[in-house]
């Protein structure tokens, strides 16, 4: 589970405290009352408590059936989740009612709202930031925005096709076609991020139903797969093993932390002092062709996800019967492995270029603003950026208000700022060309703390 909450002590049981592994549903009124000391026990798989404005619940049994996915829940379990689940709900008067029957009591009057120290006053004040974001209507979505992007996406894969049927299949027309398959591939990622998200319609169930067309028929993808992963990402970003984007898989070690335990522990699975140079062939390249391929399809056969793995199933169907009377079977298949080798690289600049320079760490049981800002970065606005990153050089924005549509990330960013510099929390922007090669000396960094460790320590 990943070290979710902190293990403590205490001489006596809470009142009421029915919380053994798999402690019952919750429920019998919740007029039990806990301290932090007591939430925090239950913190293992199959005894997971969590704390909501002050209430306790016993979500031991229901975290099996959480629409976003076991794992995202688990993360907070002995925790205060109130950032977390006002952040991730658009609607949280309506979740609240499957919250009922898991309420077991609340946290007695002599303790703090908050959780492991947490800066009180920082906690209220982005709060009273996310009450005016929600009253100037910042988390409503513009219609017109959406249809328009998806509009360019459809415009791109039609020109694509349109060139081959005018001018034939020549090299130059081939890399032509093959350039625009993986710009409306790219921007498809970021527009089914938004449907992900709940972002564009106040129905989520319109969302939902988007987003599988968009990355299941449109990219050939899971929808499933990429919210269980990305939900993970967004409720701990950075945090070695609840946040699965730092899970390199031996393959790299990040941050500052990491390579001196890997150097203490003469772990060498790989030479992680040529990292920064190795990443070129392995990372970029790779990601979404191979990588992701086999992930994608391993979580639907094993989740037994058909229902993703028809809309999936969809995107080949229509893109074999468009080029394959071009370029047959085997030249079908080179064309779209090129395409995903174009957009792999596309896809893991835009992402770690907000990410993999900043801090990583194991859980430090942070606030949501302080925790977001470590991990993220912004990169310049401009129509470019905007348009290349699918609003993403706002990536603290986007991780302090997941629901926000993006279009309105320019409005917010102002108040965020003001408010991080209030509290004297970093809060970091940087060019395009900046962001890039940070990720190269962030990786070179992590190599060198690696090998001294290694060789040294």
């Amino acid at each position: 589970m990943g070290g979710g909450g902190q293990q403590t002590e205490s001489s006596e049981p809470a009142k009421g405290d029915r919380g053994g592994p798999g402690g019952g549903g919750g429920g019998r009124g919740g007029s039990a009352v806990y301290t932090w000391e007591e939430v925090q026990r239950h913190c293992h798989r199959g005894d997971q408590w969590l704390v909501i404005d002050r209430k306790v619940y016993n979500i031991s049994q229901w975290a099996k059936r959480h629409p976003g996915g076991i794992r995202v829940i688990s993360h907070f379990a002995g925790e205060d989740a109130t950032e977390a689940f006002s952040a991730f709900h658009p609607d949280p008067h309506f979740v609240r009612k499957f919250l009922k029957p898991l309420l077991i009591g609340e946290l007695a009057t002599t303790e703090p709202s908050q959780d492991h120290g947490k800066n009180a006053a920082l906690v209220q004040d982005f709060q009273a930031l996310r009450d005016r974001v929600e009253s100037e209507g910042l988390l409503r979505a513009r219609p017109l925005f959406f249809s328009l992007y998806l509009g360019h996406i459809l415009l791109l894969e039609a020109l694509a096709l349109g060139l081959l049927w005018v001018w034939g299949t020549s090299w130059s027309v081939t890399l032509l076609c093959s350039l625009m398959l993986a710009t409306s591939q790219a921007q498809a990622s970021w527009l089914q991020h938004d449907f992900g998200h709940l972002s564009v319609f106040k129905k989520s169930s319109w969302n939902h139903v988007l987003q599988k067309f968009v990355i299941g028929h449109l990219k050939g993808a899971s929808a499933n797969w990429w919210n269980h992963r990305h939900f993970q990402h967004h409720a701990k970003p950075n945090v070695f093993s609840k946040d699965p984007d730092v899970n390199s898989l031996h393959v790299f070690v990040l941050g500052d932390k990491q390579p001196v335990e890997y150097g203490v522990k003469k772990l060498k699975y790989m030479p992680y002092h040529h990292q920064h140079q190795y990443f070129f062939l392995i990372g970029p390249p790779l990601l979404i062709p191979v990588y992701f391929h086999i992930q994608i399809l391993r979580t639907m056969f094993l989740r037994q996800d058909w229902v993703d793995l028809a809309w999936s199933m969809s995107f080949y169907l229509r893109f074999f019967c468009c080029y394959y009377p071009f370029f047959g079977f085997f030249g079908s298949v080179a064309l779209i492995s090129f395409v995903r080798f174009l957009e792999s690289h596309w896809f893991v600049w835009v992402t770690q270029m907000n990410h993999l320079p900043m801090e990583m760490d194991h859980e430090r049981h942070q606030d949501w603003l302080t925790m977001q800002l470590s991990a993220t970065c912004n990169i310049e606005q401009s129509t470019f950026n905007d348009w290349f990153s699918g609003h993403l050089n706002f990536q603290i924005e986007h991780h302090l208000f997941p629901t926000m549509p993006r279009h309105n990330y320019h409005l917010v960013a102002p108040l965020v700022r003001t408010l991080c510099e209030k509290h004297g929390v970093p809060y970091q922007v940087k060019t395009l060309q900046k962001g890039i090669t940070d990720v190269f000396r962030s990786l070179k960094k992590s190599g060198d703390l690696w090998l001294d460790a290694y060789l040294h320590k």
